[in-house]
């Protein structure tokens, strides 16, 4: 667990060096949220600077740095898709490839996979689509209730669920 020091809370440089250690928590959500580049960027300096709002108040015997990252670039991003949908202006995940390591060194059948994933994901409604990114970034159980504020049966039954889903969208249909 990484141990943020209460001195470091009003200083703007450490709360850059902690933003720019966990970028990748922001980046990937602002992609699962947000419909293109522009929106993206919008969607990822927003919750930046919320979380520059929540970091004084950061507990770090509440959660990991992680953990507290996710939950706020979480709840940024589902108002932001919500207020997108009301102002008809929300088109769900670009299914380009965003943030994907080595996306383009990537095999044909790999990026296949994934371009199939990513259109799986935006499938979903708001909270689902956050639990998948946390299950998919091997967050455990635990963390993703503490995330979401879900128990952690609730959150074993939904992935248990959601995985079902996703294997019987994915199943070639049967002819007679």
């Amino acid at each position: 667990m990484e141990i943020v020091p209460p001195a470091d809370r009003g200083d703007a440089r450490a709360f850059e060096a902690l933003l720019q250690r966990h970028r990748g928590i922001v980046l990937k959500v602002a992609g699962a949220y947000a419909r293109d580049r522009h929106d993206r960027d919008d969607l990822a300096q927003e919750i930046a600077e919320q979380l520059w709002r929540a970091w004084p108040a950061y507990d770090v015997t509440r959660s990991s740095v992680p953990t507290w990252m996710y939950r706020i670039a979480l709840n940024v991003a589902i108002s932001h898709a919500r207020g997108r949908r009301r102002h008809g202006g929300w088109v769900p995940f670009d299914e380009r490839l965003h943030d994907v390591a080595d996306g383009a060194a990537a095999d044909h059948e790999t990026r296949q996979r994934a371009h199939a994933l990513r259109r799986a994901i935006a499938a979903q409604p708001s909270l689902d689509r956050a639990l998948l990114l946390l299950y998919l970034e091997e967050r455990s159980v635990r963390e993703i209730a503490d995330v979401l504020g879900l128990s952690e049966s609730n959150v074993t039954t939904r992935i248990h669920r959601l995985k079902r889903r996703i294997r019987e969208d994915a199943a070639p249909p049967e002819h007679d």
